[in-house]
């Protein structure tokens, strides 16, 4: 299977239902001097580049890149490539594009994972199904731009840079690949849903795609210059770099291991989530010019691309958090640093509707909605005015989760979106329950495909207004509840209102 691009010619992999092309660069490697820049064009190349095999993650911890039992992707700097995955066989007329942005909070994950295949979306959907790497942590999502010079400048929001490369890289190429440049969906789920709301807010972006979708979306995780600021120094110190020796910190950001500085960041973020739980520290940086402004403040204020959001939030997010990650506050001492500087009215009301969050139930369910689901609910209140909105709730959760407390937590639904749960792993997760996950695979990727080819979902999904609030709760018995928990959405409603907006350039 060849094709054509831009670059020169890619040969992939023909299949019975799809045809995959793995690895294709979508801008040159960002080592040497190009480490901290933002991404450059691929240098075209001759003759035919096989696109056989996965690229490499990005640098991160190593369990990170596990794609199997003792199997894990190998990792690089080199590691800005993509993967298309088209329907077998010609099309009537250009195929609509999907194009996934996996999460892992900025900080691991890879497209060599086989949940996020894709084939059975692509398959079922007849849709053109794109996967990207982008650069992580301290190489993607740290702000060394004050250390750098004129010869050799250090660029910020560099993931979110290279997740536009790709999307450029998609309007260039993807009709090649029988797909249509003009109606592009971006989907992602946890930081992946992160960054499509901040593409939303990036006017880089503008034109690069037509839709979105955001499963689980920290929407405002991002940082203010102060706040990157402070990271940036930080980690120069755990390098044992003198911040104030501009020379030598120009000179160790660019000769440091890749590994050696991702330790001396993930030191830092360690600290931080000591003192400020629930708040990132690797994430796009709000500088009033790449990234205006918030993505839940562009969207409140109308400066968002005006394009249809799909966004929405899975109902136990926070139990898997409890149990594998200490960045979220999830417990009674992490939730009183978070609400140390609140307002205590609003910390009452909140008290008021969750119960205290001295129980630990409690405090999973409020710490989850901190992250997850206060955010989501910004971002309908403000996009709706302005685009049409649709938000949603997963709450299916098998026998075998409820059992071992999970519920219905973060990342499931993507057994759902890619119809994972037919697979010999989804159907252990879901033994007692395979029914309903089979009905679930066909609601929710009937949804997400109807969207992507006319921009709005089935018609039993109605919009989120002012003032209908519509949810669509995915479950057993699928339903639409209006003004789903409304006096957990006007707590944090007030909560929002008495607190600084966050990431606002100063």
């Amino acid at each position: 299977m060849k094709i054509h691009t831009a670059d020169g010619v890619v040969r992939g992999i023909a299949g019975r239902h799809v045809d995959r092309w793995l690895g294709i660069p979508f801008a040159a490697p960002p080592v040497g001097e190009l480490r901290l820049r933002a991404p450059q064009p691929v240098t075209p190349w001759v003759g035919v580049r096989d696109a056989l095999a996965f690229g490499a993650a990005a640098i991160q911890p190593r369990f990170g890149t596990m794609t199997g039992v003792r199997r894990h992707q190998p990792m690089s700097e080199n590691c800005l490539t993509l993967n298309v995955t088209a329907p077998a066989g010609p099309a009537g007329s250009p195929r609509p594009v999907m194009v996934f942005i996996h999460g892992g909070g900025y900080l691991i994950g890879t497209t060599a994972l086989g949940l996020y295949s894709g084939s059975r979306l692509a398959a079922r959907g007849d849709v053109i199904y794109v996967s990207l790497n982008y650069r992580l942590g301290p190489l993607g999502y740290i702000d060394f731009g004050r250390y750098g010079t004129a010869d050799r400048r250090f660029d910020n929001n560099l993931g979110l840079r290279d997740q536009v490369a790709a999307l450029e890289w998609v309007q260039r190429n993807i009709a090649a690949f029988g797909g249509d440049p003009d109606n592009v969906t971006i989907f992602g789920e946890s930081a992946g849903a992160a960054a499509v709301c901040a593409l939303l807010a990036t006017p880089a972006a503008k034109g690069l795609f037509h839709r979105v979708i955001a499963e689980s979306a920290p929407a405002d995780w991002v940082v203010d210059p102060a706040t990157a600021d402070r990271y940036a120094h930080d980690t120069l110190v755990e390098l044992g770099v003198d911040p104030g020796d501009h020379a030598a910190a120009t000179d160790a950001l660019g000769k440091v291991d890749a590994h050696e500085l991702r330790r001396a960041s993930a030191r830092v973020a360690r600290a931080q989530m000591r003192e400020r739980p629930g708040l990132p520290d690797t994430a796009p940086v709000v500088d009033g010019e790449y990234l205006p402004q918030s993505p839940t403040a562009a969207m409140r204020d109308g400066n968002a691309h005006r394009v249809p959001l799909i966004i929405g939030t899975n109902r136990n997010e926070a139990t898997l958090f409890s149990r594998f990650d200490e960045g979220l506050p999830t417990d009674q001492a992490r939730l009183t640093k978070l609400f140390a500087g609140a307002d205590p009215r609003v910390v009452a009301q909140l008290n008021g509707v969750y119960g205290s969050y001295t129980d630990g139930r409690r405090s999973i369910r409020l710490g989850g909605d901190y992250a997850f689901w206060r955010p989501t609910i910004d971002a309908c209140e403000g996009h709706s005015s302005y685009a049409p909105t649709y938000n949603y709730r997963y709450d299916f959760a098998p026998p075998v989760l409820n059992r071992s407390g999970f519920g219905a937590t973060h990342a499931w639904e993507m057994f759902a979106v890619f119809g994972y749960g037919d697979t010999a792993a989804g159907r252990v997760l879901t033994a007692g329950g395979r029914r309903t996950m089979r009905a679930l695979i066909g609601q929710v990727q009937g949804q997400w495909l109807s969207f992507a080819r006319t921009g709005a979902p089935q018609p039993s999904w109605p919009a989120y207004t002012a003032d209908r609030r519509a949810t669509l709760v995915f479950d057993k018995h699928t339903r639409v509840v209006d003004d789903i928990d409304q006096q957990r959405r006007l707590a944090w409603a007030a909560y929002r209102d008495a607190s600084a907006e966050p990431g606002t350039a100063a």
